[in-house]
């Protein structure tokens, strides 16, 4: 059977800052660096790339700045082992709250909704029946 890897890529306003931003909530490390792409890695596994936006490389340009709000309708989804570190993490950063834990009854894990320094939103998540 053919595997199949989400390798997501999102434009953004400043990719060193986001990068950061990232790499801090995450636990994650970039693996390219610079300000115009980023490809950010957990456990050696390819989970978030960042571009941006003006930059056109090879293949034109990925978005347009001025088209806000960025990624309507988009949730950013993080499983994490440690969720309660992450959230601390971002608190650390201040992080915009959008929805604060809450046992998702669902898959029974924990959730938490933050906004990234471009407005995206980005989803904390344990894994699925880690609620109790």
């Amino acid at each position: 059977m053919m595997s199949v890897r989400a390798q997501p890529l999102i434009a953004v306003t400043d990719v060193e800052a986001s990068s950061r931003w990232y790499c801090h909530v995450l636990g994650c490390e970039g693996d390219h660096g610079g300000p115009e792409y980023d490809r950010l890695k957990s456990g050696g596994a390819l989970i978030l790339q960042l571009h941006r936006f003006e930059v056109e490389h090879d293949h034109g340009p990925i978005g347009d700045p001025a088209d806000k709000p960025y990624g309507n309708g988009l949730l950013l989804w993080f499983e994490t082992d440690d969720i309660d570190a992450a959230i601390a993490r971002a608190a650390e950063l201040k992080a915009e709250v959008v929805m604060p834990c809450h046992r998702n009854p669902r898959p029974n894990h924990w959730e938490c909704w933050l906004r990234d320094p471009d407005g995206y939103i980005v989803v904390l998540a344990s894994p699925d029946d880690s609620a109790g």
